[in-house]
């Protein structure tokens, strides 16, 4: 039998006393693609469901050998997969809580119309293949923060993670945005991890570093004699990168004419090394990087605009480290531990007045200002801890208002002053962030309370409320 466009199918078992219940879930469901058997016998219908190949059960509540409760509370304890849809003419508001609780997706009520019955089980498979996609990107999470090359715990982060796993598979070229310092290389490095190209070459280069005379053949390759110093042949990057990825980092340094050779290798998909009379076949996935804006370039006649759009295919913003101070502590903690392990340091950890100095610091150089402050502290300091006196004298500065509000300069004497000092840690970074939500939603939306509730997901009372927690008013003072 075909299956129905758009319609998820499933192998299902109907469990009921009643043979008119099973005939009457075949004639509905299997018009819709499903494969439908039928078990009269409760215990019967536990061992089937259990043993079975079956993706959904409709199960009956009352049973002369089984209690329909008990069969569902087996098949779940066995078969936690199973999704279990309960159909009884003794529904009641009681049994049907009882059943939910006890693991049932739904219960569909008798008598039931044929719509009923069908819906109820596209919704359960609905479910099921939203929770499977859940758990599988869950993993590919778990698999990404294992790597250790992207951490963070922000939203920001988590976004980044998320779309790395949407276009990793793709073919389509990628250019990463971000400031110098935030870890372009590193997005570009998770991108080719999680591709099919994954077994291939990653290969860098920052352009930024080639001079305008080397760059073609860094980039292309060139032959022997080709030039002055040319004694061989040598392959370029776009050759050594062949089954793998191309990183093409500060793109926005190539000079017009480059660019315009780039373009013909990305559209044609091969290189005329320098020298060389005929052209090379290339296999590679390029990923580009910039901390400028391109479209601004284009406009400005800086970068060619038919490049500018073959190279933006997919884009990845990177969030500078100041946007996603929850990640601070996350990436401070790893970079201490990674780099005394490596020098057998004794430091343990930060001082909370040192790590509170951390939280409120700009970070002009992101990630990669934090790991060298780190790594410089970890290098000079033989305390267990990194306190205030440990950090860069711009650092230090003057006392942030996190600092003033906790009040601490050492470490918590106790578990329990270490659990407040996190606490207070926590929500004052938190109530920082939350105030800026609210100003930026309210600038969007040009002062006007119940569309910017709209636009970011709140209801209005709860808009309003935060904002009186902060003290904030709409423009003029009005909320309309």
């Amino acid at each position: 039998m075909d299956e129905p466009i758009g319609r998820l199918t499933a192998r299902v078992l109907v469990i009921d006393d009643e043979r008119s219940i099973g005939l009457t879930c075949r004639r509905i469901l299997e018009p819709e693609g499903h494969q439908v058997e039928y078990e009269s016998s409760g215990v019967e219908g536990v061992r089937r469901a259990v043993e079975g190949d079956y993706e959904v059960v409709l199960l009956d509540l009352k049973m002369p050998d089984l209690p329909g409760l008990d069969a569902l509370e087996q098949i779940k304890e066995l078969r936690p997969d199973v999704t279990v849809i309960i159909i009884t003419g003794y529904a009641t508001i009681p049994t049907s809580i009882e059943a939910i609780k006890k693991g049932a997706f739904h219960y569909v009520p008798k008598p039931f119309t044929p719509e009923e019955l069908a819906v109820s089980v596209q919704k359960a498979l609905e479910d099921r293949q939203m929770r499977a996609e859940n758990r599988e990107l869950k993993a590919e999470l778990g698999r990404l923060r294992q790597g250790m090359s992207l951490l963070g715990r922000s939203k920001a982060m988590e976004d980044i993670r998320r779309q790395i796993l949407k276009v990793a598979p793709s073919h389509f070229t990628v250019t990463v945005y971000g400031e110098s310092g935030t870890g372009k290389e590193l997005i570009a490095r998770a991108i080719h991890d999680h591709s099919a190209r994954a077994g291939g070459p990653f290969v860098p280069v920052d352009v930024s570093t080639l001079s305008a005379g080397l760059v073609e053949s860094e980039l292309f390759g060139h032959v022997k004699g080709a030039f002055t110093g040319a004694t061989q042949a040598r392959p370029g990057l776009f050759q050594q990168a062949s089954g793998g990825t191309l990183f093409l980092d500060e793109l926005a340094s190539l000079t017009l004419e480059f660019q315009g050779k780039l373009l013909r290798v990305l559209e044609s998909r091969r290189v005329r090394p320098v020298g060389a009379e005929g052209e090379v076949e290339i296999d590679v996935r390029v990923v580009a990087a910039t901390n400028r804006d391109l479209y601004q370039l284009v406009e400005n006649g800086r970068f060619r605009e038919d490049l500018y759009y073959r190279l933006n295919v997919i884009p990845v913003t990177v969030p500078a480290l100041r946007d996603r101070p929850d990640d601070i502590p996350l990436l401070a903690t790893h970079f201490l531990k990674q780099a005394a392990a490596e020098t057998g340091s004794p430091l343990q950890g930060f001082t909370t007045a040192a790590m509170a100095k951390l939280i409120a610091w700009h970070w002009p150089g992101n990630v990669r200002e934090l790991k060298n402050i780190v790594e410089r502290a970890v290098a000079t300091v033989d305390k267990e801890y990194v306190g205030v006196e440990h950090l860069p004298p711009e650092i230090v500065g003057r006392s942030s208002a996190v600092e003033e509000e906790l009040g601490l300069d050492d470490v918590p004497a106790t578990a329990d002053e270490l659990k407040e000092a996190k606490r207070r840690v926590k929500e004052l970074v938190y109530e920082k962030v939350e105030k800026a939500f609210l100003l930026k939603a309210l600038e969007a939306n040009d002062g006007n309370v119940t569309r910017a509730a709209e636009a970011v997901g709140l209801l209005r009372p709860n808009f309003h409320a935060l904002m009186r927690k902060y003290s904030i008013r709409a423009r003029g003072g009005e909320e309309d």
